[in-house]
């Protein structure tokens, strides 16, 4: 043996080595058993078929009992991903069953509902305070008190802008007093 080559070990349970079947009911032996499951399945399905549609296939003689008899035998070993036919029938309604998100902590994970996103905003005189500068036309009209506009509706009260004078939080703080040169 190189050293290229791995080796591989294999530990099966006896779960595995010997599938869930159906051979014996109390002391009685099924003829032909132990059946699987699908197998069962099969056979149940196929009789119920076979009763009611007599009708259609009673002219064929014996074929379609050979045929259902055959599609028995032919599930005894059938897999599907590696997995019985039941088990993989199992996984995938399952699959379906859980939630589109997932799950988390045992529960279905949902996106949080959407909320409105509410803010303000503060208008500044962008324009630097000198005492030797005169202030602009625009900038005496921002700084007087807006009047009252009457409501054109009775007992709707008109909104009223506020003005602020100086910073108001501290982030606002913050730049003036970098503006200014660090003095308050």
């Amino acid at each position: 043996m190189s050293a290229a080559e791995a080796r591989v070990g294999r530990f099966y349970t006896s779960a595995r080595r010997h599938p869930w079947v159906l051979g014996k009911v109390a002391d009685w032996k099924i003829p032909l058993g132990p059946y699987t499951p699908a197998q069962i399945a099969v056979a149940v399905v196929g009789c119920f078929l076979l009763i009611k549609t007599i009708s259609w296939w009673s002219w064929m003689g014996p074929v379609p009992i050979a045929a259902w008899l055959l599609a028995i035998w032919m599930v005894r070993r059938s897999k599907v991903g590696g997995r019985a036919p039941m088990q993989a029938a199992l996984g995938w309604l399952l699959l379906g069953w859980q939630p589109r998100g997932g799950r988390i902590g045992g529960r279905a994970a949902r996106d949080r509902s959407a909320r409105p996103v509410l803010g303000g905003f503060t208008i500044e005189d962008a324009l630097p305070r000198t005492t030797a500068s005169r202030p602009t036309p625009a900038a005496r009209e921002l700084s007087r008190p807006a009047r009252p506009r009457r409501a054109r509706r009775r007992g709707v009260a008109a909104a009223r802008p506020t003005v602020t004078r100086g910073p108001v939080s501290g982030v606002q703080q913050l730049l003036a007093l970098a503006q200014n040169g660090g003095t308050p």
